[in-house]
């Protein structure tokens, strides 16, 4: 390629790039100039697998639960006319924020340091806390039982360093990390698997890949049996947030929206209809 044919190649990288940022902003803006006119519709990323929370219907093709709720009249109160309930998974939701696909995140997403550096949140609108699950076959009955031992996390979840910083604070693991990998995080004492989905994670403690699985108590719930019991420990509170671009219009109109709806009840009767 020549001098001059390079030349062009990169101007033609640099319009697109800079393009398609003028598209994000230009779809957030016209979204807000939309809520303002009563019109347009809010794309709100939710879970389809936490029952309670944000489960879809397979048989209705409609989401469920609180955070649909929450969405629902969180969207009202900006002035959209319409709604679109965008399935995201724990691996997708940061990417589909982050490249504009949805507006925002209502999705047991919790308010994290690391998180704050790409987004902004809402008042936290519930408090969860992280938990470990195991079988009753498996025998283990405290936390001090797990090293040693594998523990499964959902990827792309907060539960991996949650749960390793509760276990070092409790002494069942080392300061370090020996491996970090896409499958698993080798810590000294711990193994921590990274697995694609909560359904495959369950499965997983179910057959022995996995000796434990850690995650939000609101997610065990959907996932819990007879067979199996939850340790006495509390990883960790989780909050979770409505999640929008950092610095956007949105973020301060989300959480105006919902700081009112904590404080008039709103959130507070959701809770209980779902509890």
């Amino acid at each position: 390629m020549g001098k001059k044919s390079k030349l062009v190649a990169a101007a033609l990288v640099f319009v697109v790039a800079a393009f398609s940022l003028v598209c994000m902003a230009g779809c957030s803006a016209d979204s807000q100039e939309e809520a303002s006119s009563g019109t347009g519709t809010l794309r709100v990323g939710v879970r389809d697998d936490i029952m309670n929370f944000s489960y879809l219907n397979d048989q209705t093709g409609k989401h469920y639960g609180l955070e649909v709720d929450i969405a629902n009249e969180m969207a009202k109160r900006l002035g959209y006319a319409d709604v679109e309930f965008v399935s995201v998974t724990p691996d997708s939701r940061k990417d589909m924020l982050l490249n504009g696909e949805v507006d925002c995140l209502v999705a047991c997403y919790s308010i994290a340091d690391s998180r704050l550096e790409n987004f902004d949140f809402s008042p936290a609108y519930y408090t969860d806390r992280a938990i470990v699950m195991v079988e009753n076959s498996s025998l283990i009955t405290d936390v001090e039982q797990l090293e040693g031992k594998t523990v499964g996390i959902m990827s792309g979840s907060n539960a991996g360093p949650v749960f390793a910083t509760k276990m070092y604070e409790l002494g069942v693991i080392g300061p370090d990390v020996v491996e970090n990998t896409d499958e698993y995080t080798q810590y000294q004492g711990i193994l921590v698997k990274k697995i694609a989905t909560y359904e495959e994670l369950s499965k997983a403690l179910e057959t022995g890949e996995v000796d434990a699985a850690a995650m939000d108590n609101s997610i065990a719930s959907t996932h819990m049996n007879e067979d199996r019991s939850i340790l006495d420990v509390n990883l960790g509170d989780q909050e979770y947030g409505v999640a929008t671009q950092k610095d956007s219009e949105l973020s301060s109109n989300v959480a105006s929206a919902i700081q009112e709806m904590l404080d008039d009840g709103t959130i507070a009767a959701y809770i209980d209809k779902w509890n």
